[in-house]
């Protein structure tokens, strides 16, 4: 196997969970009775399925993992993270609204990984664009985290 990223950061909305924090769902969030995550109204709300073996296979390997997320819900976000028990896996986070570039540099700084030896992952174009321009091999996650995404994502890095 080829060379493996120093970091690999996600995006949350619409890539490890299937919705906006901000819009989607009410905060604040909550386990009901029988230990699934629900928002103020009830309503259960969920990772993608393979989200907990993408997080466990990196963990695994002893590679690093960081959040980035532009929302404006930064405490449901946070929530969020908890409740599912991502914040084991996930030692930096960025979570406030502007730029990816933004968070990217603080990752760096943070981490003292350089950005040429990070992985990111995320659904949007525009922040695909942005971070990939810094030096990030960057993955587009077209309906959420998955392990082929994962697998697709580490192959990238290896060749870049």
């Amino acid at each position: 196997m080829g060379e493996r990223p120093s970091l690999v950061v996600f995006d949350l909305d619409y890539t490890l969970w299937p919705f906006w924090v901000d819009t989607h769902v009410d905060p604040p969030f909550r386990k009901n009775s029988i230990g699934s995550v629900c928002d103020r109204n009830g309503q259960s709300v969920k990772l993608y399925p393979e989200v907990p073996a993408v997080l466990e296979r990196l963990h695994q390997e002893g590679i690093p993992m960081a959040a980035a997320s532009r929302t404006g819900e930064v405490r449901g976000a946070n929530q969020l993270l908890d409740l599912f028990g991502l914040d084991r896996f996930l030692r930096h986070k960025e979570i406030y609204p502007g730029s990816k570039v933004t968070h990217f540099q603080r990752l760096c700084q943070q981490t003292r990984v350089p950005l040429s030896q990070m992985l990111f992952f995320d659904d949007e174009d525009r922040n695909i664009r942005d971070v990939s321009q810094l030096g990030v091999t960057c993955i587009r996650v077209p309906h959420g985290m998955n392990l082929s995404l994962l697998e697709r994502g580490l192959e990238a890095f290896a060749r870049a």
